[in-house]
C-alpha cells in the first residue's frame, strides 16, 4: 500500500454509521453494498465478467481458482520457483501438489522449462508476475492451451499490471491478487479473485462463503452447494479498496514515470545493464531490474551505499528453498491431512532440491531489484540514480 488517506477514513464512516459491516445485506435498509461494488468495479477494470472480494488474502484467491479448477488430490499444478509460499501453500490446501518450473532472465516462468515439466498428471499451470513484472502470458497460455491445461494467473504482486495491453488476471481462466499491506493497493489484508467462466466463479464463489446455503443469491447457482471455508469480505474492506482503486491508476503511472527516468538516465552507462522484461509498457513499475554477468557483481552493486537494492535470490522467503516447511513436507495440522501422505499423491513428483533448479539459481543471482516510492520527489529520484549509476562504475 503506497497511498491512504482522509478519503478512507470517509467512507469508513459511512459504513460504521450504516452499523451494517456483513457484506451481504438489503440497500434499502441503509446497506451500502460496499464488497459488492467493489466486486464490479475490479471486474470491469481487469475486463472479466466476475470478481469476488476475499479476506483471505492471495491465498484464498489462488485456492478459489483451483477449486474452481476442480484440482485436488492426484492432480499436479505447475508454479516457478520465484515466488511466495503462497503459491505452492494454495496448492496443497486442496489436496493437490506443487511441481516447481524455472524461471527466466525476465525472473518469470520460463516456458521452455513450463512445457517440460507437464506429465500425464498435470492438471493446471500458475505463473506468477512477480515484483510488477508480467510474466509472458502469450507463451504460457499457448503451452496451456495445447496440453488442455487450466491457467490461473497469480497477480498478487502485480495488481493493475498488464501484458501487451490486457490486464495481468484476465489472460488466464482466472486470476488472484493480494491487497494486503505490501501490495500496490490494499486494505490491510485481503485478496481478489476473477474469472470469467461461470461455473468456475459458482465453484470459488460457494467455496469462498461456508454460509453460501443460506444467501439470498444461493439461488442464481446452477450447481449443488458444497460446504467451503470462510473467505468472506466485510463491508471495511470493501469501503477501503473503492477508495484505494480510485488511487491504482496514479500509483501506477508514478511507479512507471521514475522506473523510465531510471531507465533513460541509465542505459549505456558503465556497468549498467537491465534484466529484461517480457513487457515494460505493462510493468507495474516497483522495482529497476539490473542484471550483471555475475553472481558476485550483483551482489556487490545491491550493497553498494545508496543503491537499496536485493538480489531475489537472497529474498530468504520467494524462493523455493526458502519454504521450509513445504520442502520439509510438513503440512497442516493433522498428519493424515498432508497432502504429501494422500496415498493419490503416491506417484506424483514431491522433491524440491537446489539442484533441481541451475536456471533459476543463476538468473535470481546475477539480478538486482532496487525497489521504487512513487512518491519520491525528482530530487530523491535522481539522487538514487546517481548512486546506481556510480556503484555501476566500480564494478
Amino acid at each position: 500500500m503506497y497511498r491512504m488517506g482522509e478519503e478512507e477514513v470517509k467512507e469508513l464512516r459511512k459504513v460504521f454509521l450504516s452499523k451494517q459491516l456483513f457484506r451481504v445485506g438489503d440497500p434499502a435498509s441503509g446497506h451500502l453494498q460496499e464488497v459488492v461494488r467493489f466486486e464490479q468495479a475490479w471486474a470491469k477494470l481487469i475486463g472479466t465478467e466476475y470478481a469476488l472480494l476475499l479476506s483471505g488474502g492471495g491465498t484464498a484467491a489462488l485456492m478459489c481458482g483451483l477449486v474452481g479448477f476442480g484440482i485436488g488430490p492426484g492432480d499436479e499444478v505447475l508454479i516457478p520457483s520465484y515466488t511466495f509460499m503462497a503459491t505452492a501453500s494454495a496448492v496443497l490446501a486442496v489436496g493437490a501438489i506443487p511441481v516447481i518450473v524455472e524461471v527466466d532472465d525476465s525472473c518469470t516462468m520460463d516456458p521452455e522449462d513450463l512445457e517440460k515439466k507437464i506429465s500425464p498428471q498435470t492438471k493446471a499451470i500458475i505463473p506468477v508476475h512477480m515484483v510488477g513484472m508480467p510474466a509472458n502470458m502469450e507463451k504460457i497460455s499457448s503451452i496451456a492451451k495445447k496440453h488442455n491445461l487450466k491457467l490461473l494467473e497469480d497477480a498478487c504482486q502485480a495488481v493493475g499490471g498488464s501484458f501487451k495491453g490486457k490486464r495481468l488476471g484476465s489472460w488466464g481462466d482466472a486470476g488472484a491478487y493480494s491487497f494486503n499491506v505490501f501490495k500496490i493497493i490494499g486494505c490491510g489484508e485481503g485478496g481478489g479473485f476473477v474469472t470469467s467462466d461461470r461455473m468456475i466463479y459458482e465453484r470459488a464463489s460457494i467455496f469462498h462463503d461456508s454460509g453460501t446455503a443460506f444467501r439470498p443469491y444461493a439461488g442464481d447457482f446452477t450447481i449443488p452447494i458444497f460446504l467451503g471455508y470462510q473467505f468472506r469480505a466485510s463491508e471495511i474492506m470493501g469501503a477501503i479498496m473503492n477508495v484505494q482503486l480510485t488511487r491504482l491508476e496514479g500509483i501506477l503511472k508514478d511507479l512507471r514515470k521514475i522506473k523510465r527516468m531510471f531507465m533513460e538516465s541509465l542505459t549505456g552507462k558503465p556497468g549498467i545493464c537491465f534484466a529484461r522484461s517480457n513487457d515494460l509498457e505493462g510493468d507495474c513499475g516497483v522495482v529497476v531490474a539490473f542484471r550483471f554477468e555475475t553472481e558476485s557483481k550483483a551482489l556487490e552493486f545491491a550493497q553498494s551505499e545508496g543503491v537499496n537494492g536485493g538480489r531475489p535470490l537472497d529474498s530468504r522467503k520467494h524462493v523455493w528453498f526458502d519454504w521450509e516447511p513445504i520442502v520439509n513436507k510438513r503440512i497442516g495440522g493433522h498428519p493424515a491431512m498432508n497432502p504429501y501422505h494422500f496415498p493419490q499423491n503416491k506417484n506424483l513428483r514431491k522433491d524440491y532440491t537446489k539442484e533441481m533448479y541451475p536456471k533459476s539459481i543463476e538468473n535470481l543471482g546475477r539480478t538486482v531489484f532496487v525497489p521504487i516510492n512513487p512518491d519520491w520527489t525528482e530530487s530523491e529520484v535522481i539522487e538514487k540514480i546517481k548512486a546506481c549509476e556510480k556503484a555501476a562504475s566500480k564494478l
